[in-house]
């Protein structure tokens, strides 16, 4: 079912070829498989981002028509090479799920890749792979968004008693398809908490705005609780990443005696580049209200990451 409703806003053909970084034990690498098998496309297998210029060299040579990552896949490439000094002409489409990409890097793959269709995709494991997407041609307009259900599913926002919201108010994404898991493997306690009538509650915190487009606010777990304020992390990363000297950025809560957490934010700065805490403040101030303001700023040569690239944000917050 996800296959198929993947096929068809992705318009996949047999004669499309895509470079694999992802792993297939991840639902993401698994649908790029399912689909590509499915339309009898090419998968052509790159299983390390260690040398970035050798993937975009083999991205170039392999004429691939298609890549899909992460947002650590993308701030990588974007950090460590000029993807303009690829020829790249064959590439027809990227996409990214996996996680929320700051709009500053959307941006910049969209002006180094003119001719790229870029889809910003949300998914889950418990949804096989896939549940919204942004069509390419609405990405400006609706920048910072996950955009809407793919064709099979059908997506609510509920607020913490299970009944649905306006337009505009926050609450958590419900999903509802062929695509939504029976259950937890012989767990039924887990499954009975997410599962209701049919539905799956995601977890993910978002709003719809009047076009029925979803933006990610994040996490309920990501949540920070600072004082009387609950603070989604993701506004401050996105902020953040808008410098040009960050590479990536993971915002954290910290454990805090007075106002039980503080904000700290994690910056991998690009090669080359010097970043100041003062200076990382400083953006935060102009961008964001004042609580949102991280109260430390760490530099770090790397960020704790699963296999298939996302942030390990728990390890930052019991080492911090």
């Amino acid at each position: 079912t996800n296959t198929e409703s993947i096929l068809a806003y992705l318009d996949l053909r047999a004669g499309d070829r895509i470079l694999n970084i992802l792993p297939f034990y991840y639902s993401y690498g698994n649908s790029v498989l399912h689909t590509h098998l499915a339309v009898g496309g090419c998968v052509v297998m790159e299983d390390s981002l260690a040398y970035p210029h050798k993937v975009m060299q083999r991205l170039s040579a392999e004429r691939a028509t298609g890549f899909s990552g992460v947002p650590s896949t993308f701030a990588l490439l974007l950090s460590r090479v000029k993807l303009e000094d690829y020829d790249l002409s064959s590439l027809r489409y990227l996409t990214q799920a996996g996680g929320p990409m700051p709009p500053a890097n959307i941006e910049r793959l969209r002006k180094a890749l003119p001719q790229v269709r870029i889809f910003i995709m949300y998914g889950q494991t418990e949804a096989t792979a896939r549940l919204s997407y942004l069509p390419p041609e609405r990405l400006l307009e609706k920048l910072g968004s996950i955009g809407i259900a793919i064709p099979g599913v059908t997506l609510d926002i509920r607020n913490e008693h299970g009944e649905p919201v306006a337009d505009g108010e926050p609450g958590e994404i419900w999903a509802r398809g062929g695509n939504i898991m029976p259950g937890y493997w012989n767990d039924p306690e887990a499954t009975q908490a997410v599962l209701h009538e049919g539905w799956l509650r995601t977890g993910d915190m978002a709003y719809r705005d009047a076009d029925g487009y979803l933006f990610i606010q994040g996490r309920k777990t990501d949540m920070i609780k600072s004082g009387a304020h609950r603070i989604h992390p993701k506004e401050i990363e996105e902020a953040i990443a808008e410098l040009e000297g960050v590479g990536e950025v993971a915002v954290v809560g910290v454990p805090d005696e007075i106002l039980g957490q503080v904000i700290k934010a994690y910056i991998l700065p690009k090669p080359g580049t010097t970043l100041e805490p003062l200076q990382v403040k400083a953006h935060c101030h102009k961008r964001l209200a004042s609580y949102k303001i991280p109260k430390s700023v760490e530099f770090v040569a790397e960020l704790p990451k699963t296999a298939s690239g996302k942030v390990k944000k728990f390890l930052l917050t019991t080492t911090a």
